[in-house]
C-alpha cells in the first residue's frame, strides 16, 4: 500500500506513512511484526493524535502506530465505555484498597522520583522486555518528546505523621477529544498487594467521568497473550473492527 493509500485509508490527506521491517513479536511466540506510524508534530499533532487513536494507532513519544502484520490481525484495539461502567464488588474492593492514595495529575516533566519506580517496575517485571535496558534519559524521552496534549498522573501515598509523600504509581496519559488513552504505566512493585495496575484503569475511568469524556483507551488486546488477558475484566468494553467499535464481550 502506497503512502497517497495509508493517507486516504486514515483520513489524512497529505500525511506521511511509514512501515517497519519485521520483528518478533512481542505478544505471540514465533510471530513477527510490522508496523504502520507516522510522525506526531506541529500545531495539528494534537488532533492527529485524537483521530488515528479512534482508528486503532497508540502513541510512543512522537511516533504514532499501528499493527501491519502480514497474515495476522491479534492486535485488537480496546477502549471502556466509562458511562456504561459499573463498580462490581471486586472493582469496589480494589478502590478501598487503594483509599488513601492521592492523585496528582501533573505536567510531562520527568523526574527522578518516576523514574525509580519505572526502574523498580521493570526490574521486577519485564526485565527482559524490550523497555529493560531503559535510562533515565530514555525515560525522559518518553515522558516529555512529544507534541500532543499529554500528561502526567501520580499516585501518592502520605505519611499521616509527617505529611511526606511517597510516589507508588505514575501512568503517561493523553487526552483527546473523546476520551483518555493510556500510553504507559507503572507502579511500586512492593504495593503488589494493592492492584496497582488495575487501579490506575479503575480511576482513569472516574477522571474521564470528571473531564465528561466518554472513553479510556487501553491500546492493544491480544487473545491468546497472558500479559493482555486483563484488559477483559474493565467491561464494558469496545472494540475496533473493520466496520468500526463494537462492544466485545468477555467471550470475544
Amino acid at each position: 500500500m502506497s503512502n497517497e493509500d495509508f493517507a486516504r485509508r486514515f483520513g489524512l490527506e497529505g500525511g506521511e506513512f511509514y512501515v517497519t521491517s519485521p520483528a518478533p513479536c512481542p505478544y505471540l511466540k514465533g510471530k513477527s511484526e510490522r508496523k504502520v506510524f507516522s510522525y506526531l508534530s506541529g500545531g495539528g499533532a494534537s488532533s492527529t493524535n485524537a483521530l488515528l487513536t479512534r482508528r486503532g494507532f497508540r502513541r510512543s513519544q512522537n511516533i504514532i502506530y499501528l499493527p501491519a502484520c502480514e497474515g495476522c490481525n491479534a492486535c485488537v484495539p480496546v477502549r471502556i465505555v466509562t458511562d456504561d461502567f459499573k463498580m462490581s464488588k471486586s472493582r469496589k474492593r480494589i478502590l478501598t484498597r487503594n483509599a488513601d492514595l492521592i492523585r496528582r495529575i501533573k505536567a510531562p516533566r520527568a523526574t527522578g522520583e518516576q523514574f525509580s519506580v519505572l526502574r523498580g517496575y521493570l526490574d521486577d517485571r519485564h526485565d527482559d522486555g524490550g523497555m529493560a535496558d531503559m535510562t533515565v534519559l530514555d525515560y525522559a524521552s518518553m515522558v516529555e518528546e512529544t507534541a500532543v496534549d499529554t500528561m502526567i498522573v501520580e499516585y501518592r501515598l502520605r505519611d499521616a505523621a509527617t505529611g511526606d509523600e511517597r510516589l507508588i504509581g505514575v501512568a503517561l496519559t493523553d487526552r483527546l477529544t473523546d476520551g483518555l488513552s493510556m500510553v504507559y504505566s507503572f507502579f511500586e512493585p512492593d504495593e503488589a498487594m494493592r492492584s496497582l495496575g488495575r487501579f490506575m484503569i479503575l480511576d482513569h475511568v472516574a477522571l474521564a467521568g470528571e473531564l465528561g469524556l466518554p472513553y479510556v483507551y487501553l491500546g492493544y488486546w491480544v487473545e491468546g497473550s497472558p500479559k493482555m488477558d486483563y484488559k477483559t475484566d474493565f467491561q464494558p468494553l469496545e472494540k475496533l473492527t473493520t466496520t468500526g467499535w463494537v462492544r466485545m464481550d468477555r467471550q470475544t
